[in-house]
C-alpha cells in the first residue's frame, strides 16, 4: 500500500518522548518499539500511552513558544477551539487526533489512580 491509498483514519506518529512509533487505526492503537535492529509490535488496548505521549509533546511545544501550557490546554479542552494550541512542531494537528472527552477521561483516570 502506498501513501496515496492510506485510509483517512490511519495515522503514523513518531513520539519524541519515548521514541516509539504509533500507528492509529479505527480498530485501535499499535505501538512499534524500535530497539537497535529489532522491531516489536504491541497492541495498546487503551490510549493511555498515546494520550500521554501526545499531551507531553504538545506541552513541550507550548513551552518552547513561551505559552503557559496548562492554561492553553485547559482552554482547548473546555472550548474545543484548536487555536489555543500552537502549530509549532505540528502540535495542533497532533492534539486534534485525540477526542477531547477521551483526553479528559485519561487525565481523570491518571489523577484518581484508576487502573481500569
Amino acid at each position: 500500500m502506498n501513501c496515496t491509498t492510506l485510509p483517512s483514519n490511519f495515522l503514523i506518529y513518531l513520539s519524541r518522548v519515548n521514541y516509539s512509533v504509533y500507528c492509529i487505526i479505527r480498530e485501535g492503537v499499535y505501538r512499534m518499539d524500535i530497539n537497535q535492529n529489532t522491531v516489536q509490535f504491541d497492541f495498546v488496548k487503551d490510549k493511555k500511552d498515546l494520550t500521554k505521549t501526545i499531551l507531553t509533546d504538545v506541552y513541550n511545544s507550548l513551552i518552547k513558544k513561551g505559552y503557559n501550557p496548562v492554561n492553553q490546554m485547559v482552554g482547548y479542552l473546555i472550548s474545543g477551539d484548536p487555536t489555543y494550541i500552537t502549530n509549532y512542531n505540528g502540535a495542533r494537528a497532533l492534539v486534534r487526533k485525540l477526542e477531547r472527552d477521551e483526553i479528559l477521561e485519561e487525565v481523570l483516570k491518571s489523577y484518581l489512580d484508576i487502573k481500569k
